[in-house]
């Protein structure tokens, strides 16, 4: 079965586009302003990571013709699972829940802070919101999250689960995460992808903007990159390089790089995600393919590989 993505959004400072992750705006553009993006309802106590993955979910359903400009879904509830990736997303609410707790009691905190803690609470505030009913799942897991994110939403399609997956990537910037990360900066934004069963976007005039090739994940860069030329059977025309510090130079020698990490800031369980979106726009620029995904360093606990393809014209 073959997995494409049919829809795209992209709520980045200095991106709103999958074609601006290849041409970005000014390095200082202003953060996003979701109340600008969606207006003021139900942003209302949603941390800032639940707010910008309102906003890339909205545009991703829309770009693949999934909701109207008023909002309604045209698909079946159920047809559509959830699958977000981020590694920091509500430790801002957590942190001031905590502190909460530690000065005075757990009975002193916000009633609206217990809900907004959940480790979840990106991916099902997403489908609350949009009235997605399929599976929902949320990704926590490091440098590998956004890669593994879009595995688990195209396994969900292969497997019959669904028909179509809201794969998202959201990483915050605010004090919290700035202390934790020792003062780096995240990418403070979101990306957002429609994975559908082919047939299915088909079906309902869908037309497919990147093929998902085969999925990689283990131990190791090289090894990783190994594993995707085998199942690619040529070299790829563009390289998207994970966020490390110790990328060897000799990898795919010759093959252009992309580096979104270094070109907007920390990605994080974002990455993945990103990258997808960014083949997207490659290809819709004229790039060719195969598109090598990569995410996850020798130093990390893993490391895992996408291969993207130019769907036929």
């Amino acid at each position: 079965m073959n997995v494409v993505v049919t829809g795209t959004g992209v709520v980045l400072p200095r991106a709103a586009s999958a074609g601006e992750l290849i041409e970005p705006g000014p390095a200082d553009a202003p953060p996003v302003e979701p109340k600008d993006l969606l207006g003021r309802k139900g942003l209302r106590y949603k941390d800032r990571a639940t707010q910008l993955a309102y906003c890339a979910a909205r545009a991703a359903l829309r770009d693949a013709a999934l909701v109207d400009t008023g909002g309604a879904l045209a698909a079946a509830p159920l047809s559509v699972a959830v699958v977000v990736s981020s590694n920091y997303g509500n430790i801002d609410t957590i942190t001031r829940a905590m502190d909460t707790i530690t000065r005075e009691t757990a009975a002193a905190g916000s009633p609206m802070d217990l809900p907004n803690a959940s480790s979840n609470v990106v991916a099902s505030s997403i489908a609350i919101r949009f009235g997605l009913r399929g599976p929902n799942l949320m990704l926590c897991n490091g440098a590998t999250s956004g890669i593994d994110a879009l595995r688990w939403g195209a396994g969900l399609i292969r497997a019959g689960r669904v028909a179509r997956a809201l794969v998202l990537g959201v990483e915050p910037d605010n004090e919290a995460v700035r202390a934790f990360l020792g003062g780096a900066r995240t990418v403070d934004g979101s990306a957002a992808v429609v994975l559908e069963d082919a047939e299915a976007a088909a079906e309902r005039g869908a037309p497919a903007l990147a093929v998902l090739g085969d999925a990689v994940r283990g131990a190791g860069l090289a090894a990783s990159l190994g594993r995707l030329s085998d199942a690619a059977g040529e070299r790829p025309a563009l390289w998207q390089v994970p966020e490390t510090d110790d990328l060897p130079g000799a990898l795919l020698d010759g093959v252009p790089r992309q580096d979104l990490g270094a070109r907007f800031g920390l990605a994080s369980g974002a990455l993945g995600v990103l990258q997808c979106a960014a083949a997207v726009g490659w290809f819709a620029r004229g790039g060719a393919g195969p598109v090598y995904a990569s995410a996850g360093g020798d130093a990390d606990d893993a490391s895992a590989g996408l291969v993207l393809l130019r769907p036929a014209a």
